[in-house]
């Protein structure tokens, strides 16, 4: 039963934390906005013409880019909300009534992985370039944001002692 505890428990903390993440996007509107600004516009980067034509100018577009972000935090929160109240429902339950609760918890992973992963790292990070500015950057938080969130899943996804 502990161990289905810590499941509810870390799935929790991940919803607190995605919902963290959205709502200070949209309260501090600005602050994160920047970096997607910059990152985009690719104005910190070695400006190396080879890929400066793939540089994002037009501020609606930064805009759009923003809301996608902030929207994946909140469907990532919402998904891991949901995956731990569906284990939280079933931790009375069989194996396989408990298995079946964590598909939220997958969804929410998936997710956070399409946000921070493909998102900061491979998006932001390599087709803007944004490895190369000192200032706006922010791989290195979204890869500790990954690593915690796949620990997560992979303990989650842990099979159940009957």
């Amino acid at each position: 039963m502990i161990a289905r505890r810590a499941k509810i428990v870390m799935c929790l903390c991940l919803a607190s934390f995605a919902f963290i993440c959205a709502a200070d996007n949209v309260i501090d509107y600005g602050a994160n906005f920047d970096l997607v600004r910059h990152v985009l516009t690719m104005d910190t980067t070695f400006h190396d013409p080879a890929i400066m034509g793939r540089a994002v100018t037009t501020p609606a577009l930064w805009h759009l880019f923003y809301w996608l972000i902030i929207a994946g935090e909140a469907a990532t929160a919402l998904s891991f909300a949901a995956g731990a109240w569906k284990m939280i429902h079933a931790r009375h339950a069989s194996t396989a009534v408990f298995q079946h609760a964590k598909q939220w918890v997958i969804a929410g992973a998936t997710i956070s992985f399409l946000v921070w992963f493909f998102g900061f790292m491979v998006v932001g990070g390599e087709w803007f370039a944004m490895w190369q500015s000192r200032i706006w950057n922010g791989q290195e938080a979204a890869f500790r944001f990954c690593l915690v969130i796949l620990a997560v899943l992979v303990f989650v996804n842990q099979p159940e002692m009957e």
